[in-house]
Parts: C-alpha cells; sequence; structure tokens
C-alpha cells in the first residue's frame, strides 16, 4: 500500500456535506466526497462513469488540519443567464485562509496515476467549489513506507508563514487528524455522508462513513530558539 498526499490550500474554500435548498454549509475540513471529485476530474473521469469512480472512492481517507482558517458568510444573489429571471436566494458558507493536508492510502499503481494526473490535470482542481480554485501546487507527494497516519506525520506543516509566526514559540505543534475509522475503531467514531457513490449530475449519491479524531505532533519550521537566561550565572561569575 503506498499513501498519496495532497495539499489544500486557498484564499477560499467549501467542503458541504449536508448542503439543503437555499442554505450551502461547509464542513470544518475537507470531506472525502470533494477530495476524491478533485482527483477524478484530475484524471478526466465523467460524472456518470460510476465504474471509473469505484476505485478512486475505495481508497482509505485522511486529512490534517494545518491552519483552521475563518468561516464566512456569503449571501448569494443570482439571474438566469438566458432568461434573466432572478434566482433563489441563498447563503453559501466558506472557509477563508485554511491549509490542510488530505492523505489517501491504496493501490500504488492507482495512487502514481492520480499524482500524475494531478501534475496535468484533464479538469482543474478547486477546493469544494468550481469558485474556490488551489493557490499552490495540489500534489505533494507519494509515501511507499509506513501508512496513512505515518504519512501525515511525516509531510511538514503547510500553515502559512505569517500563521506560523503566531506559533513560534513552539518548537512542535499538535495538528488535529480526521480520519476513517478501522474496524476496531468504529464504537469511538462519528459518521459524516461525505462517502462517495455516483457524481451523475441527474443523481448523486453519498453515503455514511466513519472517522476518528487524533493528532499528530509535527516540527514548526518557524520555532523562535531564543538562548537560555539563568540570572545566577552571574554570580557564579563573580565568584569564580
Amino acid at each position: 500500500m503506498s499513501v498519496l498526499t495532497l495539499r489544500l490550500a486557498g484564499p477560499l474554500q467549501s467542503w458541504g456535506a449536508s448542503a439543503r435548498f437555499t442554505r450551502r454549509t461547509t464542513e470544518s475540513a475537507p470531506t472525502k466526497s470533494g477530495v476524491i471529485g478533485l482527483l477524478a476530474a484530475a484524471a478526466g473521469i465523467q460524472r456518470g462513469d460510476d465504474t471509473a469512480l469505484a476505485p478512486l472512492a475505495a481508497l482509505h481517507f485522511g486529512v490534517r488540519i494545518d491552519q483552521p482558517g475563518t468561516r464566512v458568510r456569503d449571501f448569494h444573489t443570482a439571474h438566469h443567464g438566458v432568461t434573466g429571471k432572478s434566482m433563489p436566494l441563498s447563503e453559501r458558507f466558506y472557509l477563508a485562509d485554511a491549509v490542510f493536508v488530505a492523505a489517501l492510502e491504496g493501490d500504488p499503481t492507482l495512487l502514481t496515476e492520480l499524482n500524475a494526473a494531478l501534475r496535468a490535470p484533464v479538469y482543474p482542481p478547486f477546493l469544494g467549489r468550481r469558485s474556490c480554485p488551489p493557490a499552490l501546487p495540489v500534489e505533494l507527494g507519494l509515501h511507499h513506507h509506513g501508512g496513512l497516519l505515518d504519512a501525515l506525520r511525516a509531510e511538514p506543516w503547510q500553515a502559512s508563514p505569517w500563521y506560523r509566526r503566531h506559533h513560534r514559540d513552539q518548537d512542535h505543534v499538535e495538528l488535529t487528524v480526521l480520519r476513517e475509522a478501522q474496524p476496531d475503531q468504529h464504537a469511538a467514531a462519528d459518521t459524516l455522508r461525505d462517502q462517495p457513490l455516483s457524481f451523475a449530475a441527474e443523481h448523486r449519491r453519498h453515503t455514511w462513513r466513519t472517522r476518528v479524531t487524533s493528532s499528530v505532533r509535527i516540527l514548526n519550521p518557524s520555532a523562535r530558539h531564543l538562548p537560555r537566561h539563568d540570572p545566577f550565572d552571574a554570580l557564579d561569575e563573580e565568584s569564580a
């Protein structure tokens, strides 16, 4: 098994899992459905091709929250492009200035193909909605040793420099990880309806997925190492 890691960073992101009618919410971290959709678009998989989608949906998924961002609300108005008729008003929620590292574990051949697709995508990637392009290249790399949690522990902290400076008094940071539960972890897991079954435009289908919350300890590259000051050092020098 191998692990493919992705950097999901941009001015705005939106990862909906329970949007209804005119209220379009976002989760606090990328959904599996959204990330699989990003990979399927890069690979050129058509929306109604459930057979091609199935191997991607079967990948084991996890995400590390490197920079949680801020939730913002957009009061959305629109008009029909042909008739000019006003469309229903809606509320749309986004995450601003957020950064995540997503990881997918599975067949090495499939993940190698997906990594190559991210470098030359058939359809451009977006962070949950078409209005949310990534600010940086999405692909981080392939990990051929260790599992999903090892890969999330190995990737350097991807937070913005200004955000890292707020934590410069810490040599390491604890980052939250949301990952799919193993069979023996379901009792301690929560559920989210973001396991994709079909992206067909006429009838999108998702089912429930279990996930557990943990954390990883990551080196802070912006840590400020101050010299140790002991006030008794001066007394020692005088007595010497």
